[in-house]
Order: structure tokens, then C-alpha cells, then sequence
């Protein structure tokens, strides 16, 4: 199984198959799927967070029902590009998906894309519809929104790369 940085694990991507983007919060994980193409990053919805195992259930449900072949999850680096506590819980959550191979053993492939603006971007597309943020959070819009840009951005970048 592939684990690493995306621009380190890119000739071991899955072809032909769709990527999730995850963008995983403490208390929710916002989710965004790609066409096979890797062309369009699109919203799926946000998943909140209990227990690990119950979380991993909705997953495994939403990459049998989207044929997904790898997962792009953000990677929270601080500003000046350096890992902080959140990069590791991160990286702690994909290790662990590898002690689950009945989803995992379908999934051979999960990339980190740096997220470090994410969220902003989110919150800035949505200033344009007129949301407040605390409205948006509580439909849990910016999260799905931030997974979309963490996976749209990934999905440039193989696209860049495959040309």
C-alpha cells in the first residue's frame, strides 16, 4: 500500500477510478469525490465523527458506492510548511486504516495534499452566497466545501503531472 505525500506516491495512483478527498477535523470529516478523470472535485458531505470503527463503516459504504480506488486526505501544515500536532493525528488516522483490510484492502493508495488554506477557501466561496460562517458550520458546509478544495487542488496536480 502506498502511503506519502502526493507528489512522493503519484506513479503508484490507482487509474481509471475515483479519489475521496477527506478533510479530517476533530469532530467531523468533511468528504468530496472525484470523477475517474481526476478532472472535478465534487462536495459529498460531512461525516460526524464518533468512534473510529463507525466512522470507517460510512466510509467503506461511500467507497463501494462511488467505486473509489484512493483517498487524498489534507495534510494541516502550519503556515511556514512545518508538521505540527494536528499533521500527526493525520498521518495516525491513514496508519491506522491499514489495520483495516476489508476497506482498506480496496483502497491501495492514500495520498496527502497540503490543506493549509482549505478552510479559508471554503469560507471565502461561501461569503459569496451571503452564509455566515457559524451558520454554514452547523450545516456543515465548510467542511464538505474544504474537502472539495483539498481534493480539487490534488486532482490539478496529477492532471499537471500526467501531461
Amino acid at each position: 500500500m502506498a502511503v506519502g505525500l502526493l507528489k512522493d506516491i503519484i506513479v503508484e495512483l490507482p487509474k481509471n477510478t475515483r479519489l475521496l478527498g477527506l478533510d479530517l477535523g476533530t469532530k467531523t470529516i468533511g468528504l468530496a469525490v472525484s470523477d475517474p478523470a481526476y478532472t472535478v472535485a465534487t462536495p459529498l458531505g460531512t461525516l460526524k465523527r464518533t468512534k473510529f470503527t463507525k466512522d470507517l463503516q460510512y466510509l467503506e459504504k461511500i467507497v463501494k458506492d462511488y467505486e473509489v480506488g484512493g483517498f487524498v486526505i489534507g495534510l494541516p501544515l502550519n503556515t511556514d510548511g512545518s508538521e505540527g500536532p494536528r499533521c500527526q493525528s493525520v498521518r495516525d488516522f491513514a496508519l491506522e486504516l491499514k489495520n483495516y483490510p476489508d476497506v482498506v484492502g480496496k483502497i491501495p493508495w492514500i495520498a496527502f495534499w497540503d490543506e493549509r488554506f482549505s478552510t479559508s477557501a471554503a469560507i471565502d466561496s461561501l461569503a459569496d452566497l451571503y452564509l455566515k460562517r457559524r451558520k454554514a458550520k452547523e450545516k456543515g458546509v465548510v467542511d464538505k466545501l474544504a474537502a472539495q478544495n483539498i481534493l480539487q487542488g490534488a486532482c490539478e496536480f496529477i492532471r499537471a503531472a500526467l501531461i
